[in-house]
């Protein structure tokens, strides 16, 4: 089978891993920046021509498309498609994923637990916004953000009105959502593929921060998940129609709460705190579903 990795640095943890999995179980494996691919659009006959030749030869992709190059990298995915090739992620659930209201709008629906959220059209009334996710502290995150940047923890009202005023002031969207204090700095994330969990660890914040992302010198241990926080996972990825993704939830006392669905979750934390090989059951993910 020839497998396409879109990704725009093959030396990345996660796009290695994939590498050399595949071809561990005989495939060809190919990584191709999106970003130099040209996307030729005719009647009945879409193709994609990348250097200097066309990928009329390719089986699936992988999309590890970026926050910043979402736009291009999902019209590439998007190509494919058109072409008839599998791929892990759709670029309608990439994009979807990447609006965090639209992502909690359809997650909301589905009956999914998440913190209290506020999303206003740059609202002046800070105090009734804060008043609907029961008070300071409260968390303020821009609408696309990734690794923890664009989240800010407010936990008085004068320092929310300074940080809604500053993001008004850029015209940059933003989310307010209420501050789960029991959790401790501390999330879970579940990695799904093909609907199922097939692996998930606790991170935690480092001293004095409230976010625990690993790229902000978070550490992460194997968790075991508990019923509750399986059904949520799995349920969040049907929701969105993502059937590879990581999701995060917080330890909350009414439940888990979740914070965000990732399309293009990173493999090195969650392999090297669960000893559980996902970049293995991305590929077997593919071999089922591949035509």
């Amino acid at each position: 089978m020839n497998i396409v990795i879109l990704s725009r640095n093959e030396h990345l943890y996660s796009t290695r891993r994939l590498i050399e999995e595949g071809q561990q179980r005989g495939h060809d494996v190919e990584v191709i920046d999106p970003l130099r691919c040209d996307l030729i659009i005719e009647k009945e006959k879409p193709t994609i021509y990348y250097k200097d030749r066309y990928l009329d030869y390719v089986d699936a992709i992988i999309p590890r498309i970026g926050a910043s190059v979402t736009f291009f990298g999902c019209a590439v995915v998007r190509q494919f498609e058109m072409m008839n090739v599998f791929t892990t992620v759709t670029s309608d659930a990439i994009i979807r994923s990447r609006d965090k209201l639209r992502s909690f709008q359809r997650l909301s629906k589905a009956g999914i637990g998440m913190p209290k959220t506020v999303f206003t059209n740059y609202s002046r009334d800070v105090e009734e916004v804060i008043a609907h996710v029961g008070g300071t502290p409260v968390i303020i995150k821009l609408l696309e953000g990734t690794q923890g940047l664009g989240v800010v923890l407010a936990e008085t009202k004068n320092a929310a009105e300074s940080v809604l005023e500053a993001f008004n002031g850029l015209q940059a969207r933003a989310l307010v959502q209420e501050y789960i204090a029991e959790a401790k700095g501390a999330d879970l994330r579940a990695l799904v593929v093909d609907g199922q969990v097939v692996g998930a660890m606790k991170r935690q914040g480092r001293d004095g921060e409230f976010r625990s992302n690993l790229h902000r010198g978070g550490t992460a241990k194997i968790v075991k998940l508990n019923e509750d926080e399986l059904k949520v996972a799995m349920k969040a990825s049907r929701a969105l129609k993502l059937p590879v993704c990581g999701v995060d939830m917080l330890q909350s006392s009414r439940g888990p709460l979740l914070l965000e669905v990732n399309s293009t979750p990173g493999l090195e934390g969650i392999e090297a705190a669960t000893g559980r090989n996902i970049a293995r059951a991305i590929i077997t993910f593919i071999e089922r579903n591949s035509k």
